[in-house]
């Protein structure tokens, strides 16, 4: 599941290490706008709904991870 959030991550980020650790607004550099951008490719990807209530717990590529392997099939 890491490997496949690096690969739709590496879209949206430029230049750095994405790690399970990285935070994505401030370590990755990504605006709130990205990130928005990023759930909705994750829910086509994975065929998925993240509520919106959700979205703001997701700073983390591990929080993403985590919420992937909960509830993508």
């Amino acid at each position: 599941m890491f490997e496949r959030t690096v690969a739709i991550l590496s879209e949206f980020v430029s230049d750095g290490e994405i790690t399970m650790d990285s935070v994505l607004i401030d370590d990755l550099g990504l605006s709130s706008l990205d990130v928005i951008n990023l759930v909705a490719e994750f829910e086509d990807e994975f065929d998925i709904e993240v509520p919106d209530r959700i979205i703001p717990t997701l700073r983390t590529v591990k929080d993403i991870v985590d919420y992937l392997e909960e509830n993508a099939e």
